[in-house]
């Protein structure tokens, strides 16, 4: 896993312990996974707008936003970072078509 996912996994995890009013990442994990769920949409829907724009930094920017609130959503379920780079591992090399037709089956 990249360095920077990593770190940034081991912040969030320590804003879990952090003071609402002094922390932007506390305040989504007080708020609940509505609020967390609501920004991961704003993000999404900011990141296809770049994406419609055209516009290379846009797209990263927003990708970043994107991806920060996910593993906000991931920290506030206990999911650790490393379980989707072991999905993604999983799945690399898998034919795209054949990786949804296995999770009929599942």
């Amino acid at each position: 896993m990249s360095d920077i996912l990593q770190q940034l996994a081991e912040v969030l995890e320590a804003r879990k312990h952090a003071d609402a009013d002094n922390s932007y990442v506390a305040s989504l994990y007080q708020a609940g996974t509505d609020k967390i769920l609501k920004k991961i949409g704003e993000e999404a829907a900011e990141t296809i707008m770049a994406a419609k724009d055209g516009d290379p930094a846009k797209i990263v920017y927003e990708t970043a936003d994107l991806w920060f609130h996910t593993m906000v959503l991931l920290a506030h379920n206990d999911i650790p970072v490393s379980a989707v780079i072991e999905e993604l591992d999983r799945r690399f090399g898998l034919s795209g078509h054949d990786e949804k037709a296995s999770r009929k089956t599942k």
